[in-house]
């Protein structure tokens, strides 16, 4: 199979690799159409490590992907050959403590696709997984679609586990293709005022199609003060997107006594510090936000359902032979990027 090989630091190689194998009973032989570019695998393309996950060279990325049931074991009940799938990314062990008490996503042996000693990736043109990871999408879905409810599936997860309530007031501190998955799924409830912030001018103008009650960039004007001025009674729930440590003491301050911080994206250092006596003062609390958890059958219904449109978060679309020059366009931020797509065959 042809498959793209990150071989260094900013570097991608395109190879042919031996064709993957069903190894168990209940997995599945995938033909891969679509591949989302993420901001983990940007960690892992920039500075080869998220934290303690580091690449060892050559290795396949990519995680957030759809495709065709090629071939299935013998032992797979949940699906057939020929069928349209979501892929669930993060394949637990089921017996651990963590798989018990429906803890999947801190399962303790938890293998992610595209993750370093984990999973190899999907910007390839196959790939096996267990039959549990594939969800069978409606004929009306495509296959960018399909693959969008990846990092939907984030944000359903982040906001069914923050305590909104019916009119609340929250922020998004960075509206990329996660901060704007965020705000798709808060727009499917009975929220309050929505304020948004991004250092990038084109995302901004991006959520503003959302309507939310105030749009800034924290590099132009002081987003507290600002924010603060609108909404003098402050955020009930901050919904920190970005991974920058300055957004995350921002969201702190913005925060009304009482109020919850959902950190949601993945800061590329190792440690962040906090205003620790801003935070208690307010008593606030902080919920961290680990990828998802039975939440990608939810994102499906949700775009099946046609109650949100993901499609314009889309921007760019490369095939498999171009990876590197998507990465390099989303790495350098380049022609108002959001959301990357690169397609393994013919655009679908």
């Amino acid at each position: 199979m042809k498959a793209a090989l990150l071989t260094a630091p900013g570097k991608f190689e395109i190879r042919q690799l031996p064709d993957p194998k069903i190894g168990n009973e209940t997995d599945v032989l995938i033909s891969v159409k679509t591949v989302g570019v993420c901001g983990s695998d940007m960690h892992y393309y920039t500075t080869g490590r998220i934290g303690s996950q580091v690449v060892k060279y050559p290795f396949i990325v990519g995680h957030e992907a759809a495709g065709v049931i090629e071939k299935i074991g013998k032992g797979v009940t949940h699906v057939k050959p020929g069928q349209r799938i979501a892929i669930e990314p993060a394949v637990s062990c089921g017996k651990c403590d963590q798989c018990i008490s429906g803890r999947e996503n801190t399962c303790r042996k938890l293998r992610f696709l595209g993750a370093p000693q984990q999973l190899d990736g999907a910007q390839c043109e196959y790939i096996v997984m267990p039959q549990e990871n594939c969800f069978p999408i409606p004929d009306s879905m495509t296959f960018e679609e399909a693959t969008l409810c990846e990092p939907l599936a984030i944000a359903v997860y982040a906001v069914d586990r923050s305590p909104l309530a019916e009119g609340m007031s929250v922020a998004i501190l960075g509206v990329g293709p996660i901060g704007m998955s965020v705000f798709h799924v808060l727009r499917t409830t009975n929220v309050g005022s929505v304020f948004v912030t991004d250092r990038l001018d084109a995302r901004l103008g991006a959520a503003k199609k959302l309507r939310p009650k105030w749009a800034g960039n924290p590099d132009r004007v002081d987003v507290v003060k600002e924010i603060s001025g609108v909404e003098p009674l402050q955020m009930d729930i901050v919904y920190e997107c970005s991974g920058d440590p300055a957004a995350i003491s921002q969201a702190v301050e913005l925060l009304k006594p009482g109020g919850t911080l959902m950190i949601v994206g993945i800061p590329e250092v190792d440690e962040i510090s906090f205003l620790v006596h801003e935070l208690r003062r307010k008593e606030i609390t902080i919920v961290n936000v680990r990828r998802q958890n039975h939440s990608t059958q939810k994102a499906i219904d949700l775009v099946a359902s046609g109650k949100l449109n993901v499609d314009s978060l889309v921007t760019h679309r490369f095939q498999l032979e171009d990876t590197a020059k998507a990465f390099d366009l989303v790495a350098n931020y380049r022609d108002g990027v959001m959301k990357t797509m690169i397609h393994i065959d013919a655009y679908n």
